[in-house]
């Protein structure tokens, strides 16, 4: 009887052991199985990022108080901003750039109880390009550009009354122009050359677009065409007698340059040369914009901006004149950008 439980206890201590002999051996396989699992997943290649996006946002401000002050003048407040959003996507041979310029600025001056603009842009582009091979500088594109403002802007006159109020002001106020009143659209294709990474000229052979005037009484300065209806029409011809828009196909041709002088001076120019095929080719649109900025400190900076059109349909006091003006602010930037991983 002894030797049967003796027998017994020996059986179950060995079945005991080999179960967790058993138990061990399956962890261990389990464990070095996370671990090599684990190991793959380290040595895998990151997922590509395609993508480079940034953002920039400058505000400037003056401001000038008189007291007392025996050579006149007038106390003025002035306020500008801006931003700069750029979103561009890169994979093998073809490219997706898009960038976003918004710019509004305004000033207050006693001589008038009326806020008045000195800067209001809304400028979108966008362009998807594919280089012929890939150490080439040459690369077929396609583009869109769109460019109007925000808000109205007006010509002060002279109300003739004294202590002019602003419901006097506005009331000699001459409309100028105002959102989508113009506002221009193009869609172009052609090649773009870049011999250098800071310089890319683009020529566009098909380039089509709509110019656009909202308000009625802005299309005859802006070179609308009269309705169908209203050609040959001898009798006083009003604002809703014109086309809201015009369409244009022609050619044109852009270039670009961006450059660092150093790190605190950095510059950047775009000239734009557009012939409408249908109308005056020989006498192009021109658009041409600078932007130069004096890097003080981190966030702070001086930039000078300018902007020179001429447009041969934009009618100026009754003739056709070259547009120019001129920005010279003291801005605090803040720029945004994605972390690299």
């Amino acid at each position: 009887m002894k030797k049967r439980l003796i027998a017994a206890v020996s059986l179950l201590l060995a079945a005991g052991v080999f179960s967790f002999a058993q138990s061990v051996q399956d962890a261990a396989a389990k464990a070095a199985e996370a671990l090599a699992q684990t190991q793959e997943e380290q040595e895998a290649p990151a997922k590509p990022n395609y993508w480079t996006k940034s953002l920039k946002f400058d505000l400037g401000f003056t401001n000038t108080i008189l007291t007392n002050w025996a050579a006149g003048g007038y106390n003025q407040t002035a306020a500008a901003t801006s931003l700069d959003g750029n979103a561009n996507y890169k994979k093998g041979l073809s490219y997706w750039n898009n960038r976003l310029q918004l710019d509004y600025g305004f000033f207050y001056a006693d001589d008038k109880p009326v806020l008045q603009k000195n800067k209001d842009r809304i400028l979108f582009d966008s362009k998807w390009g594919f280089k012929t091979s890939e150490n080439s500088k040459w690369s077929y594109t396609a583009a869109f550009n769109f460019l109007s403002q925000f808000t109205d802007t007006h010509k002060f006159l002279n109300p003739g009354v004294e202590d002019p109020t602003f419901d006097d002001w506005m009331a000699k106020a001459i409309l100028q122009s105002g959102f989508l009143s113009p506002a221009y659209t193009t869609l172009s294709l052609g090649v773009d050359w870049t011999p250098k990474p800071w310089f890319t000229v683009s020529f566009s052979p098909l380039t089509g677009g709509f110019t656009i005037v909202r308000r009625e009484e802005l299309r005859k300065t802006y070179g609308m065409e009269l309705k169908p209806d209203y050609e040959g029409y001898s009798g006083e011809i009003l604002g809703s007698m014109y086309m809201p828009y015009r369409f244009q196909l022609g050619a044109r041709l852009a270039m670009n340059a961006k450059f660092n002088i150093n790190d605190v001076f950095t510059g950047e120019t775009s000239l734009i040369l557009f012939s409408d095929y249908l109308h005056r080719p020989q006498e192009p649109r021109v658009n041409w914009d600078n932007k130069f900025t004096w890097q003080l400190a981190k966030h702070f900076g001086i930039a000078l901006q300018t902007w020179l059109i001429y447009d041969p349909n934009v009618l100026i006091d009754g003739t056709k004149k070259v547009q120019f003006k001129e920005f010279l602010t003291l801005n605090f930037s803040y720029l945004l950008e994605p972390r690299k991983k």
